[in-house]
């Protein structure tokens, strides 16, 4: 199973960061948290890496409908959001909420992950269409 939706941006990463973080909230996601994988590699290991952030985003009603079925389902929802430096542009990489069906072999949070699996669509098919060109 291919388990990210994948998008490239032609706009510089610090750009991106934001019009990612809108895109999702117009779709009823809020960013509960941010990881900056870069600073904390560079900080723990010493280590160098391109930009890198993991946003961790949430949409409420989808998230209670999916944890009334099934209560481990928190370790699986789609909520974390890819920003990275590439080559001159921005990949953003969303976890295709399928994976909340599959590993738990729950045919119930089916209606769940398709509605957010839209909803995920739409905010990276806003990215696509909205970011202007470098």
């Amino acid at each position: 199973m291919d388990y990210a939706r994948t998008i490239t941006l032609d706009l510089p990463y610090e750009d991106a960061v934001g019009r990612v973080k809108d895109a999702f909230a117009e779709q009823g996601f809020g960013t509960l948290t941010e990881i900056d994988v870069t600073a904390t590699l560079q900080n723990k290991l010493g280590e160098r890496m391109e930009p890198y952030l993991i946003l961790g985003m949430c949409n409420p009603g989808l998230a209670h409908r999916a944890l009334g079925v099934e209560r481990e389902i928190g370790l699986l929802l789609p909520c974390n959001v890819v920003v990275r430096a590439g080559d001159g542009h921005t990949v953003v990489q969303a976890l295709d909420p399928g994976v909340m069906v599959e590993v738990p072999g729950r045919d119930e949070l089916a209606p769940v992950a398709d509605e957010a699996g839209r909803l995920i669509q739409a905010a990276l098919d806003t990215l696509t269409t909205s970011a202007p060109a470098k």
